[in-house]
């Protein structure tokens, strides 16, 4: 039975595969979704490609462009910061730039490098922090730094966690800092979503935003009956939509009483964000968008704070932090089933066909099915804490512990 098993994992990993990139927080337009059909429940060793350590620890997820990876580290002590360049298909690092900073606050569950970076065919963009500059940083994809930009102070509780996006020929990115409950010595910042050239650095337009806790909460694109909007979402202005070419905002509402960190998800012609705290009170809503934008439901029960949610044709699937999974139908916007996973989730699920991956904080990969009907597929541990979030290209999965990377998947000749 065992040899029919790695039998057929081997055929598995022989079958042809989509060549999707991985450009960006939670995959394309971040909605966790993967074009591979379908991909392994469980491995062991001898299936893993490769597992490689890092410089530096960080929950930085993983980014994928051809046969390059890449993705933030830092070092915990001094605070520099590690630019990595991997062979997606070894794992060995193919360059790396590392830029000095100052040591700072940090949240016990944060990390130097929590910023995920984002990729096109062109350059790769990274983003950190310190509490006197917010930079942001393009390279080409043989190493060479094209442009920076100094966007100035952040202030939080917590350190830095968004993560820049691209879309068309701009860069995106949600600066959104805290102006209350901030330790003392940190004065409160002023909060914009930024549009900037993305082969220049040049700024478009920045948008003022409300600031009474930051944001961690990575844009997207709806694309709607009026054309592409840039969602987002925080405490003071709620779930708004901006005009991607201009940043004039085309309508908010308010939807959350506490600090947003997961990213919207888009079906059924509703836009889904989610609210909390780590004392609890989450909520996941469920927005109508348009010209006069509607709450449609709210997930009050078990609802995830920083896990971003993903969805199957009429099914939202959200791992609340705590451990415990929901599925909430889309058209009634009842809970189909929640189930508890025993372990805690940071890091975001994704989707590959009709099945669920999402690392716990332990490391462990929970494999569940995509459906009505909840059923746990596999579990594979990674044998190091995590949360990040995992990232499909060419027929692997890419999983990124504190300090480690990691691949399953198909060795190319």
């Amino acid at each position: 039975m065992r040899c029919i098993a790695f039998c057929m994992i081997a055929l598995f990993f022989s079958q042809p595969v989509h060549s999707q990139e991985w450009t960006r927080f939670h995959g394309p337009n971040g909605q966790g979704v993967a074009q591979l059909k379908t991909f392994v429940s469980t491995w062991s060793e001898k299936e893993t490609l490769f597992k490689v350590p890092l410089p530096g620890i960080g929950h930085s997820s993983p980014v994928v462009w051809g046969e390059k990876v890449f993705l933030l580290s830092a070092d915990p002590t001094t605070a520099e910061r590690h630019i990595l360049c991997l062979d997606a298909a070894t794992g060995k690092i193919r360059w790396q730039r590392n830029f000095k900073s100052t040591t700072h606050k940090l949240h016990s569950r944060s990390s130097y490098a929590s910023s995920t970076p984002t990729v096109d065919k062109d350059l790769v963009y990274f983003a950190w922090s310190d509490p006197q500059h917010t930079y942001v940083k393009a390279f080409s994809h043989n190493g060479d730094e094209v442009w920076t930009r100094d966007l100035g102070t952040w202030s939080s509780q917590h350190g830095f966690g968004t993560s820049p996006v691209i879309y068309k020929d701009m860069l995106f990115l949600n600066a959104s800092q805290a102006s209350m409950q901030l330790p003392e010595g940190i004065e409160p910042g002023d909060s914009f979503v930024y549009a900037l050239d993305k082969n220049t650095g040049e700024q478009r337009w920045k948008t003022p935003r409300g600031s009474a806790s930051a944001s961690y909460s990575v844009p997207a694109i709806y694309s709607g009956k009026n054309g592409d909007e840039l969602i987002c979402t925080n405490t003071t202005d709620g779930m708004y939509s901006l005009n991607p070419f201009t940043g004039k905002q085309n309508w908010s509402i308010i939807a959350f009483n506490m600090r947003t960190v997961s990213s919207p998800v888009f079906a059924n012609n509703l836009i889904l964000g989610s609210t909390g705290s780590g004392g609890g009170g989450n909520s996941v809503v469920a927005v109508q968008p348009g010209a006069k934008p509607t709450i449609r439901f709210k997930l009050e029960r078990a609802a995830p704070y920083v896990p971003t949610s993903v969805i199957k044709d009429n099914l939202l699937f959200c791992f609340y932090d705590k451990g415990i999974l929901s599925c909430i139908d889309l058209k009634s916007g009842e809970s189909l089933y929640q189930q508890r996973l025993d372990c805690a989730f940071s890091g975001s699920p994704i989707r590959v066909g009709d099945k669920l991956y999402c690392i716990d904080e332990e490391g462990v990969v929970h494999v569940i099915a995509a459906s009505q009907e909840f059923k746990v597929l596999g579990k594979n541990p990674l044998g190091e804490a995590s949360r990040s979030v995992p990232a499909v290209s060419g027929g692997r999965m890419y999983f990124r512990t504190y300090s480690h990377l990691i691949c399953v998947g198909a060795k190319k000749s």
